[in-house]
């Protein structure tokens, strides 16, 4: 990635409409560290540990044939963040992410180098300040936007 690449701020319902289930949550694994016992990676602006939250997407599109729902947001922090209580013992806990931004990118790992088409596409990776559990307000913003005649344009 470039050095001081774009981040946009987003809200949350903006990228998640629908909201999210928390799947689990990693360190990031810096692999130039590998093997010299801390290989966890760090913030390039702030020098902090960052942890890989993996949810999955509850938007009806994101399930259609050929794709996925699993999305990573990175979070930075000295400690690892706790996703919060399951509600029902057979899902994972729903969250919300405070804080997140976008940086989009070029993924070009498509491209094979030797073909006329070269198949790299656009691409964003997702930070989040914190993770919490939703709100009742949460809940009301996804129903308010279901109900709005335009899908949920303003």
């Amino acid at each position: 990635m470039i050095q001081g690449a774009i981040k946009i701020e987003v809200p949350f319902g903006t990228v998640f409409r629908y909201g999210t289930l928390c799947l689990g949550v990693d360190k990031q694994v810096d692999f130039d560290k590998r093997g010299t016992g801390d290989d966890q990676a760090r913030d390039k602006e702030t020098g902090e540990r960052v942890w890989v939250v993996r949810v999955t997407d509850l938007d009806p599109e994101a399930a259609k044939p050929g794709r996925t729902t699993e999305v990573k947001i990175k979070i930075t922090g000295p400690v690892q963040p706790v996703p919060p209580k399951r509600q029902h013992p057979h899902v994972p806990p729903a969250v919300v992410f405070e804080g997140m931004t976008l940086t989009p990118y070029v993924d070009a790992a498509r491209c094979n180098g030797g073909s006329n088409r070269c198949r790299s596409r656009q691409a964003y990776s997702i930070r989040a300040a914190a993770m919490r559990a939703p709100s009742e307000a949460d809940y009301r913003a996804v129903l308010d936007s279901e109900a709005a005649p335009d899908g949920g344009e303003g």
